[in-house]
């Protein structure tokens, strides 16, 4: 269909002309159309990218979603982990360290090694710095404690090589042959001085039999120290077991055995007498460990069945006093 052609009235003719547009003005209609079209546009793009997102900004949505699940998951997952530690820290401390007689670690020595200055400044500026910070120390913390961890199984895993010979030379029987004990006359802690008549602390237990019985070694060890002298102990032997136990035997008629010398468990050591500070025959036997008095009748089970331990026990609990 033809284009339509317009006119306008020339009121100095007096006629009509057809109607043109000069350059100029087309020019500027033109100007003004595509400013039109092109400031549309710009709304229309506003309005696009604030209600609607971009195919990049639905991926990026995306994965953001996916960091924070992940992000999630690896935090529980650490959660997890240091409740493993702390659980295998209780392990160690109160059950694989109490079988070879090691002391515990405290928790402050298995976090060693992990200092709390601000060595995380590089991971700020963000606005997830915070999460990335709290893993970061997480993972900082339990490295230290697996580190510390496996530091402490070398030790218990070298106890338990040496366990065979741990548990031969930890004392365990009696000082004597059972059927040559008359009775004990003394046991562990505090009871009546039978000379000096006042209440004293018995480090020992006192053990009553015939004048020159034989006195054992309750474990293997070397000869520490035999003394002779006409108080307080008497003729007395110590041995040295190793692991930080030691034991006396006192108030000997002789020493057997001479200072440095290696003894076997159940080797003879001495006679028992009454030398020294005593009022009758009896072998004064004590179990130190890291040379403080420990109460001896928890050394005897290789001897006692659990009846005879529950009994001796219960006996220890009386304050029976015979012989200094």
């Amino acid at each position: 269909m033809a284009k339509k052609q317009k006119y306008i009235f020339n009121h100095k003719t007096l006629e009509f002309e057809k109607f043109k547009l000069s350059l100029t003005k087309r020019i500027v209609r033109v100007v003004l159309v595509l400013l039109g079209i092109a400031g549309g546009s710009f709304l229309f793009a506003i309005l696009l990218y604030t209600f609607f997102q971009s195919p990049t900004e639905k991926m990026q949505a995306r994965e953001l979603e996916y960091m924070k699940l992940q992000y999630d998951i690896l935090n529980d997952r650490l959660d997890n982990l240091e409740v493993l530690a702390l659980d295998l820290e209780k392990r160690d401390n109160d059950l694989y360290r109490v079988i070879f007689d090691a002391e515990p670690i405290q928790a402050s020595s298995r976090k060693s090694g992990f200092s709390n200055v601000n060595r995380y400044v590089n991971l700020y500026g963000y606005r997830s710095s915070e999460q990335v910070v709290n893993v970061a120390r997480k993972m900082d913390i339990l490295s230290s404690q697996l580190y510390n961890q496996s530091v402490s199984y070398d030790e218990v895993f070298a106890l338990a090589r040496n366990k065979a010979e741990m548990l031969a030379c930890i004392p365990a029987i009696f000082p004597l042959k059972e059927t040559e004990i008359k009775y004990i006359s003394s046991y562990f802690g505090y009871r009546p001085d039978p000379i000096y008549m006042i209440t004293k602390f018995h480090s020992g237990i006192d053990f009553s039999a015939q004048l020159g019985t034989h006195a054992f070694a309750t474990g293997n060890g070397v000869v520490e120290d035999v003394e002779h002298n006409e108080w307080g102990y008497g003729n007395m032997v110590v041995l040295n077991h190793g692991f930080g136990y030691k034991t006396r035997y006192a108030h000997l008629q002789k020493a057997s055995v001479r200072k440095g010398q290696k003894v076997k468990r159940g080797q003879l050591i001495g006679l028992i007498g009454n030398s020294g500070k005593t009022t009758g025959v009896h072998l004064h036997y004590e179990v130190l460990k890291n040379d403080e008095p420990i109460d001896p009748i928890n050394f005897f089970f290789n001897d006692l069945t659990p009846e005879e331990y529950n009994q001796i026990l219960e006996q220890s609990s009386m304050s029976v006093q015979t012989e200094e």
